[in-house]
């Protein structure tokens, strides 16, 4: 079932999460045993993430190095189908534009739709890490625009080849936005210009960036509804769980944390109280977005459910 007939079917805020694969030669159990605790809370899709190849130097005979590539967390599209045939819950697996030529895209994008996955969320990615700007695939896509009118390509038997009307698949296609702005964006006026123009190539619905200040997400859901971006706008939580996360998340998502919440950070001295501050938080974000009406809360769990079990305990 798409996510955008999941919310229009629903008469309350919706729950949801988004897990990461396991590091390679890790077993699948560890994706259940973050999954099996929120069972209860009734989730109507599970996104799954997608990461791309990284490159490491080995060396070898004469202390020649080679560039080798490699892929720590493979298994996107295994996990969804590992979902839907355990929970029967739709899984919603990441498509990113790097790594992937069009051909490549076109041909998960088959696999996706021969394992009655509806939904997808399309990204650009990040640049591998030893690359300082992102560079795609050859003949891949460079935004997540292109990305998504290949999708919505598909979804009107458009393929790559030439001429040839064939059978559309009929994928529901999500977009990621940024109630404090992509930072490579040059302004939040441009950033949305970018951010409507995924909409209007075939993006159904949007998912944000992380925020730990609500009123952020408010005023970009009416800076969207102002330049016509009116599909349903779901708000990403992620709790802040230990002291690393303090300095991390900010530098790493180019997102500030409020005055409120930064002051009671700064007095932590131990994991434990920055999470128990974290799960406190949370659950009052929560509340008030939920009192607002969004169509769904969406939580990052990244594979660890102890903190979002304890805030959708108070909620749903």
């Amino acid at each position: 079932m798409k996510v955008v007939d999941h919310i229009k079917e629903a008469k309350d805020t919706l729950f949801s999460f988004e897990i990461l694969p396991p590091l390679k030669g890790k077993s699948i159990q560890s994706i259940y045993n973050g999954i099996d605790p929120l069972m209860e809370f009734k989730p109507k899709f599970i996104n799954v993430t997608y990461h791309r190849e990284e490159y490491v130097y080995k060396e070898r005979d004469r202390g020649l190095l080679e560039k080798v590539a490699i892929r720590k967390r493979p298994g996107t599209v295994g996990i969804c189908a590992a979902i839907m045939n355990k929970y029967h819950v739709d899984a919603v697996p990441h498509l990113i534009c790097g790594g992937f030529s069009k051909e490549d895209t076109e041909n998960a994008l088959i696999d996706l739709q021969f394992l009655g996955i509806d939904n997808v969320l399309a990204l650009r990615g990040d640049p591998i890490k030893t690359e300082v700007t992102f560079k795609p695939a050859e003949n891949g896509h460079q935004y997540a625009v292109e990305l998504i009118e290949q999708i919505q390509n598909m979804n009107q038997g458009n393929y790559t080849l030439d001429e040839i009307k064939l059978e559309p698949t009929d994928f529901c296609i999500g977009a990621a936005g940024y109630p404090e702005k992509h930072f490579e964006a040059m302004n939040m006026a441009t950033d949305l210009h970018y951010l409507k123009q995924k909409v209007d190539k075939g993006a159904e619905y949007i998912v944000t960036q992380l925020f730990y200040d609500n009123q952020k997400y408010f005023d970009f859901v009416k800076k969207c509804r102002e330049v016509g971006i009116n599909v349903p706008i779901i708000p990403g939580l992620k709790p802040i769980t230990n002291l690393r996360h303090i300095t991390f998340l900010p530098k790493f998502f180019h997102i500030d944390l409020p005055d409120a919440l930064s002051n009671e950070l700064m007095k932590c001295k131990t994991n434990e109280e920055v999470r128990q501050i974290g799960i406190e938080w949370g659950i009052q974000q929560s509340k008030e977005l939920q009192k607002a009406g969004v169509p769904c809360i969406h939580y990052y769990t990244m594979s660890d459910s102890s903190e979002v079990k304890e805030i959708a305990s108070e909620l749903f």
